[in-house]
Parts: structure tokens; C-alpha cells; sequence
């Protein structure tokens, strides 16, 4: 069994989202957004790292995921960006949590099929996998689309290494 924490950073808002799994079934277990409340970056930062570091202590996940940046047309705006996906990391890494980046591509494939997907269609497909009454957050989603993209990405690896192991096993016995 592993819990998944998958993370959307960033420096205003940053969307987290737990979900359990157990052999190739999924389960939801949280999600929110942390929202941060100060001008000055450092105290936001801090505020992520804070944040981030509560919900690892209520969830205890097994294993992190967060969206790898992107280059925005705004330097300013990708650096922050990457600032506050390192005060997300470092809450993991604190803990000895394993770290998986994922494109927003490769997240939007998993979760809708489409790396071209709308926020929207994020929101509607993660409320329908998961049974939720209401769609989450847009944040909250694409940080639940993260967690859900690293699980497939781990049920096809250790499909492709179970495959491997017994090509391997058959011809040399």
C-alpha cells in the first residue's frame, strides 16, 4: 500500500492532494490548497514549507509528487515558481519522502488522456475518478491529477519490470 502526496506548487497557492493505493486501486484521501498571506517571498516560502510539513505529519505518505516547472514567459514569475517547489521539496526530503517531478503534460495525459487538457477538464475527470460530490479546487485538482500520475507511472514501471523479469526467467532457466 502507498499513500501519494502530489503537490501543485506555487507561491501564492499551492494545491496538494493525498490519495491511498493498494494494487491498481486508488483512493481518495485529501486534498486543499495552502494559501499564502504575506507580500514578502521568504515568509511564503516558509509558509509552503510549513504548510506542507503538516500535512505530511497527518497523512504520512509514502511517496511525493510534484509538477516540474515550467518555463513561463515572466523570469520573475518562473523563479518564484521554482522557489516555492524547493520549500516543497525540502519538506519531503526533511522526512526522507522519495521525490517523482512530472511535466504538466505528462500529469494532464495521465488524468484526462489529452496533455492539451483545460484546467476544467482536470477538475471534472479527478471528481469522477475519485466519486467526490463536488470538483476540487482548480489547485487542489492538479495536485490530485500529480499523485495520479505518479501512481500510473509506478503501476506501468513495475508491469514493464515484472514483464522484463519473466522474458529473462523463461529464457535462461
Amino acid at each position: 500500500m502507498a499513500i501519494i502526496l502530489g503537490v501543485d506548487p506555487g507561491s501564492r497557492i499551492t494545491g496538494y492532494g493525498v490519495i491511498q493505493c493498494q494494487g491498481r486501486h486508488q483512493q481518495y484521501l485529501g486534498s486543499g490548497c495552502i494559501r499564502t498571506s504575506s507580500d514578502e517571498l521568504p515568509i511564503r516560502l516558509k509558509q509552503i514549507f510549513n504548510g506542507l510539513s503538516e500535512i505530511i505529519r497527518q497523512y504520512q505518505p509514502t511517496e511525493f509528487a510534484i509538477e516540474r516547472v515550467f518555463m513561463a514567459k515572466n523570469a520573475d514569475s518562473a523563479l518564484k515558481l521554482g522557489q516555492a517547489r524547493g520549500a516543497a521539496i525540502v519538506a519531503a526530503t526533511v522526512v526522507d519522502l522519495p521525490v517523482a517531478e512530472y511535466s504538466a503534460t505528462q500529469i494532464k495525459s495521465a488524468v484526462v488522456g489529452s496533455g492539451r487538457a483545460q484546467k476544467s477538464q482536470v477538475q471534472h475527470m479527478i471528481q469522477q475518478l475519485f466519486n467526490l460530490p463536488a470538483a476540487p479546487q482548480a489547485d487542489a485538482a492538479d495536485a490530485l491529477g500529480v499523485a495520479v500520475c505518479h501512481f500510473h507511472t509506478s503501476q506501468s514501471l513495475v508491469a514493464l519490470a515484472g514483464r522484463a523479469n519473466s522474458r529473462s526467467h523463461g529464457r535462461y532457466k
